[in-house]
């Protein structure tokens, strides 16, 4: 160990950070709630949370800050970043579907993926770095997708390049900036366009397109993996060889608020539209099939899989600067951990519930005898 690392593993640590992507996370829902900034305090640990910007975060010390950082957000990024060498790894995996779909004018006849063919698909510009170029990653695998339910490959359509979003903080303008496709499809440039979430939603509907392929319709997720489909909980190595019962304690709450949204679905949406920077009729329009109960992470072989798939796509056209191991990538002992922890205590809290019952009904014999 470096006279540096040593240092940095023997600090006292007084903050831990979280990404704030405008996202449906459970996270970020036990950080609005308030949960893990109390989980934390009891250690006088603090819980603060920053604005990405491209690649880089918008914060004061970069290095000491990446070492504290739980990431939960779209896995382009996570991938680039791990491609360039970060020592990051996967922690949790989760899968909500958020309105993927492929928009068209009102006049423009698409009923099914075979419809498709010849038409001119709008294709964001490449960014400052490929691992940046969310936007382009995420309509080129969506337009992908979609041609591929109808037999289709990108030869059967034409991509037409639109200018690359500004890399930015996220704000609301921000996220309509995203999806600059819609305003040329709005205009005749194009033809189709392919958005994700509750912004493309609300995008798509101020400028009166209608929906042509409905992605999320489709009953393989194979046709839904993308940016956010499988979404990764991403943190530093550092944090599993330092601080592993912090890391669990991260996972705990952010179950906690999965379990909280599944039976909250109203109160959700408040929380979500506020965190993915939009309005609660775009978080109904984007975010349907009983989302509220999607938002649980975890590391199950068919994520995994669908992270390897995006992977390999996103290296296969140009976003990453080297293959991504997702296999070693992952790490899932904290999440074992945790989850073994919430079977135990279920399992004590439901012997608990049988053994009372059980006292109950010999109460209410003795009642009837007497």
């Amino acid at each position: 160990m470096t006279d540096e690392a040593a240092a940095s593993a023997g600090r006292v640590l007084d903050c831990i950070w979280m990404t704030r992507c405008p996202v449906p996370a459970a996270s970020n829902v036990a950080y609005a709630k308030g949960w893990m900034t109390d989980a934390f305090a009891k250690d006088g640990i603090a819980v603060r949370r920053v604005h990405e910007l491209g690649l880089n975060l918008v914060v004061d010390d970069p290095e000491n800050q990446a070492r504290h950082l739980f990431r939960e957000g779209g896995n382009i990024q996570a991938l680039a970043a791990r491609a360039l060498g970060a020592p990051t790894r996967v922690i949790g995996l989760t899968w909500t579907d958020e309105r993927q779909a492929i928009m068209v004018r009102r006049q423009t006849a698409v009923h099914d993926p075979g419809d498709l063919r010849g038409l001119r698909f709008a294709l964001p510009g490449y960014a400052r770095t490929h691992g940046e170029s969310i936007a382009r990653g995420m309509a080129l695998h969506g337009i992908k997708s979609a041609l591929a339910l109808g037999g289709l490959t990108l030869d059967d359509v034409r991509l037409v390049e639109v200018p690359a979003p500004p890399v930015e903080q996220a704000s609301a303008e921000g996220m309509r900036r995203l999806w600059l496709g819609l305003e040329w499809l709005a205009s005749g440039r194009v033809d189709a366009v392919y958005v994700k979430g509750a912004a493309g939603a609300e995008a798509a509907q101020r400028l009166g397109l209608e929906i042509g392929i409905d992605l999320d319709a489709y009953p393989s997720r194979l046709a839904r993996v993308n940016n956010g489909t499988p979404r990764p909980i991403v943190v530093h190595q550092h944090m599993l060889d330092h601080h592993p019962d912090l890391v669990e304690r991260f996972l705990e709450q952010t179950l906690r608020a999965a379990d909280w949204a599944a039976e909250n679905p109203s109160a959700l949406k408040e929380i979500i539209a506020r965190e993915t920077l939009a309005s609660l009729n775009g978080v109904e329009a984007a975010y349907r099939n009983d989302f509220a109960r999607s938002l649980h992470p975890d590391l199950s072989d068919e994520r995994v899989e669908m992270l390897e798939i995006q992977a390999r796509f996103l290296w296969l056209h140009g976003f990453l600067e080297a293959p991504v191991d997702v296999q070693s990538w992952v790490c899932a002992e904290p999440m074992q951990a945790v989850i073994g922890r919430r079977n135990r205590v279920s399992s004590a809290s439901g012997r608990l519930a049988n053994s009372s019952a059980r006292r109950s009904d010999l109460f209410s014999t003795e009642l009837e005898e007497n």
